[in-house]
């Protein structure tokens, strides 16, 4: 094993945040350099890294560097595709934030990549890592439930207005659409607990009351993303981008190559923000009640009831530390695993790039009118590839 891994990160700003837990000198994981647009996130990376730190404005100037193994590409979702091509084509082991890229051809190129390459490709669905999930997935493979034969998630964006709809993510020349963007998860959560990928799906939305605001940002003002009580009610938001042409509102159902169905239901102008799965097998189901460690609980019912709100059985998740209920710091030490020691990754790029296929397809489904569309299976020869690596439906 080497005695140092030398770490760099793309897109230090924002998410970019994420690269702090790859810093554990003692361990032999060393962050020693950073690429972004953003003079600001590039002298705080400098200051908290030292003044041997080396940071660029231009990703490709860290890439050229020979003395870095791995890299952290945390850029907006329209520059993962690039970022990530480069990065393996240069040498470097991957982790890329979700979503894969916003086409699926984007994600198939970035796979050819990693193949190429022979470098790891990691990608960063921390959901996988959240403590009820992992609940949820170790009940479905405990038998709780039986056979899972059908699953649905509903997921109310109570911060869509703040996070999604006041700068890039509003624009489908950036982010495709949020059936994509933000349903990325879900939809890769969803094929996880079912033990399928989406073959096949159908899909209506519709942009239905942030087309309504008019007041919107100048094109040079900086967005304000922040979440704040008084942005309430939706229609009172201001300084929305200037553009906006991705639905609001979106609901997506899907055929799974092992016969399992599943829907998903996205709204970003609810009050509340948190996700609610349903998983039924032929023995019982499995429902969430919030989604933050010590705000959470995960119910069974596995008998025969009428109107039973608090389940058969309950299982409360506790608190936890780390950001998104502890999966953060848990996602980045499985990727220096993987990496360093080759270690089993519980995220998987085809896994991902199944997650983006059936949301881009969802995407076109809805925006002709809900005409049912087939999920572009993987090229055999990549499927072929990949299928060394585990098998992220287990």
């Amino acid at each position: 094993m080497k005695e140092e891994w030398r770490i760099g990160v793309i897109g230090a700003g924002g998410r970019g945040a994420l690269a702090a837990h790859a810093h554990q000198p003692d361990r032999g994981f060393k962050l020693v350099a950073a690429a972004d647009t953003d003079g600001q996130a590039l002298r705080s990376f400098a200051q908290r890294y030292g003044r041997d730190a080396f940071v660029a404005r231009d990703y490709r100037e860290l890439l050229a560097r020979t003395d870095i193994d791995a890299v952290l590409i945390a850029t907006p979702d329209y520059c993962h595709e690039e970022h990530a091509v480069a990065a393996l084509e240069s040498g470097k082991h991957v982790y890329l934030e979700k979503p894969m890229a916003i086409a699926t051809e984007g994600c198939d190129r970035i796979l050819c990549a990693a193949r190429d390459s022979g470098r790891k490709l990691y990608l960063g669905h921390n959901m996988r890592h959240m403590d009820f999930v992992l609940k949820m997935k170790a009940l479905i493979a405990d038998g709780a439930i039986g056979e899972v034969r059908a699953g649905w998630c509903r997921h109310f964006c109570g911060y869509g207005g703040d996070a999604y709809f006041k700068d890039w993510h509003a624009e489908r020349r950036y982010a495709n659409g949020l059936l994509l963007q933000k349903g990325a998860h879900d939809i890769d959560i969803l094929h996880w607990l079912c033990g399928g990928y989406s073959k096949r799906v159908h899909a209506l939305g519709s942009l239905s009351v942030y087309n309504r605001i008019a007041d919107r940002r100048a094109p040079d003002e900086p967005p304000d993303t922040s979440w704040r009580p008084g942005n309430w009610p939706p229609l009172a938001q201001k300084k929305l981008n200037p553009v906006i042409d991705v639905e609001d509102l979106s609901m997506m159902q899907m055929e799974l190559d092992n016969g399992v169905l599943c829907n998903y239901e996205q709204c970003h102008y609810a009050p509340d923000g948190w996700r609610n799965y349903t998983i039924i097998g032929t023995q019982g189901r499995i429902e969430n009640f919030g989604d933050a460690p010590g705000q959470c609980v995960v119910r069974l019912w596995n008998r025969r009831t009428g109107y039973n709100p608090y389940g058969d059985e309950q299982f409360f998740i506790p608190p936890t530390l780390g950001g998104h209920g502890g999966a953060d710091p848990r996602i980045v030490n499985e990727f220096l695993r993987h990496v360093a020691e080759d270690a089993p990754a519980t995220t998987s790029p085809v896994a991902a790039r199944y997650s983006v296929a059936a949301g881009c397809a969802a995407t076109a489904s809805l925006r002709q009118g809900g005409a049912p569309v087939d999920v572009p299976p993987l090229p055999d020869d990549l499927a072929q590839h990949f299928s060394n690596g585990k098998d992220a439906k287990a």
